[in-house]
């Protein structure tokens, strides 16, 4: 009898213990569940393919919501550890970040993490949005981050963290000045750093950039900026980003930026910089005669290699019989930004051929009247390049698209050679270089007047509009 019963007993005792096993188990697969979802929503992750939707996100690191803050004693218990990423899935650049404190050794282009890891990482960068194009990139300086070997002494230290990008390229030119450069600076800084401070860092920094451009980056930030071939001290930031995001030539896709800026909030960026400049519009050269008449730039490329107006001369007097106020604006590289803002924010139309003298357009007021002449062959680039401004800017835009007869080309090739007759065909498979030097650099344009007239008669009344209504 006493043996049944402890039989019995033994019998529950393993059945409890069974059970006891069972929930342990269960546990342990609850909590390595929820684990999992942590790391998930804590690691960094990159798009596999190009998607331009995923700019703004491709960065960022993806925090617990219900993270609480460490206590201050912790913290400074726990060592100061940093994280290399770089994103390269996208056509036009190259996106990598030290995810913590790092220190800059100018001498040798090289930011180091502050705390090495076991393993060594090492990832170059060319930071300038034309990652497509090898022959500007190979003149492109890279940069490098690093794991390892141990950083070398910090001399200066920075609370802010760095935006570091290329300025050489096609810089000097002044559409690229802007398509490669503040454009995508722009672009980048919204997107990384909204409502942040900054410092930049710039390589291949030519001597007249920082002070050509001066009012503009310090709209940018405050500090000093950090070119790298004319330092040597060592710098270091809590962070770094090494590139700059491009949305393609001369536009702003809102869609991207997690705050939604357009073109015309990098036109007010502009307005910042140098809306106190408006003063300097008081020379003779700059006020219209007579308050009656819509002052008109003409962009003139009289000095430049081709795309000039033969008979320009014919042109402003047409313009003049209209009824425009009219003034010749040829900019150079050394032309103070200052008076062109002034100059063109207080005009009511403007007017050039095709060429990186109409990124001035940036300058025009919304409503305002903006005119490109389009000479043979360069329809997709005016467009893409100008239009776009135009239409991101609200201005009232006409595009004067040549004629065969009002092109240069027709002498030396003749108006049934297939470069004047079918344009299009010859750049189906893409714009060769020895095409393109044809169309931008042997052409010229004689405008025919009367033609040419009824554009300039419909921008005159735009403009007259326009001008009761900015009063």
């Amino acid at each position: 009898m006493k043996k049944g019963r402890a039989s019995k007993a033994a019998a529950i005792a393993t059945i409890l213990f069974c059970l006891l096993l069972l929930w342990f188990h269960t546990m342990s697969l609850s909590s390595t569940s929820r684990i999992n979802n942590i790391t998930a929503t804590t690691t960094t992750v990159f798009p596999t393919k190009i998607s331009r939707e995923k700019t703004r996100v491709a960065m960022q690191t993806v925090k617990s919501q219900n993270s609480q803050p460490m206590p201050r004693a912790q913290q400074e218990q726990l060592p100061l550890t940093s994280q290399i990423s770089c994103n390269r899935t996208y056509l036009r650049y190259d996106l990598c970040s030290i995810d913590g404190p790092t220190v800059l050794d100018p001498t040798t282009s090289t930011f180091f993490m502050v705390a090495p890891t076991s393993t060594v990482q090492v990832e170059k960068i060319k930071p300038y949005p034309r990652k497509y194009e090898d022959y500007i990139m190979a003149q492109i300086k890279e940069l490098s981050l690093t794991s390892g070997p141990p950083s070398p002494p910090c001399k200066i230290q920075h609370d802010a963290p760095a935006l570091v990008f290329s300025a050489g390229g096609y810089t000097g030119n002044f559409f690229h000045d802007f398509n490669d450069g503040f454009l995508p600076l722009f672009i980048t800084a919204s997107s990384i750093f909204p409502n942040r401070d900054f410092i930049m860092v710039v390589s291949q920094a030519r001597d007249w950039w920082p002070s050509k451009y001066a009012d503009l980056l310090k709209v940018f930030s405050e500090h000093p900026i950090v070119t790298l071939e004319k330092d040597s001290a060592t710098h270091c930031f809590p962070s770094a980003t090494l590139g700059l995001m491009s949305h393609g030539f001369m536009t702003i896709d809102q869609t991207l930026i997690p705050s939604s800026k357009t073109l015309m909030h990098f036109r007010h960026l502009l307005e910042k910089a140098y809306d106190g400049s408006r003063s300097l519009v008081s020379s003779p050269h700059h006020c219209p005669n007579s308050l009656s008449r819509p002052r008109l730039i003409l962009v003139s490329r009289r000095h430049n290699v081709a795309r000039t107006i033969m008979n320009q001369e014919e042109v402003i007097q047409v313009m003049k019989e209209i009824g425009f106020d009219v003034i010749v604006f040829e900019p150079r590289r050394d032309t103070s930004l200052d008076e062109s803002y002034a100059l063109i924010n207080s005009s009511h139309a403007m007017v050039g051929v095709h060429g990186a003298g109409l990124t001035h357009a940036l300058f025009l007021r919304p409503r305002s009247v903006f005119i490109q002449v389009v000479p043979i062959g360069v329809d997709w680039a005016a467009d893409v390049f100008f239009g776009r401004v135009a239409r991101g800017l609200n201005l009232e835009y006409i595009e004067y698209k040549i004629g065969v007869e009002e092109s240069s080309l027709v002498k030396k090739y003749g108006k049934d050679n297939m470069l004047l007759k079918d344009p299009y065909a010859l750049q189906k498979k893409g714009w060769p270089i020895e095409i393109m030097d044809i169309y931008l650099k042997e052409q010229n344009v004689k405008l025919d007047l009367l033609k040419f007239r009824k554009s300039l008669e419909g921008a005159y009344h735009m403009a007259k509009k326009f001008m009761h209504r900015a009063r």
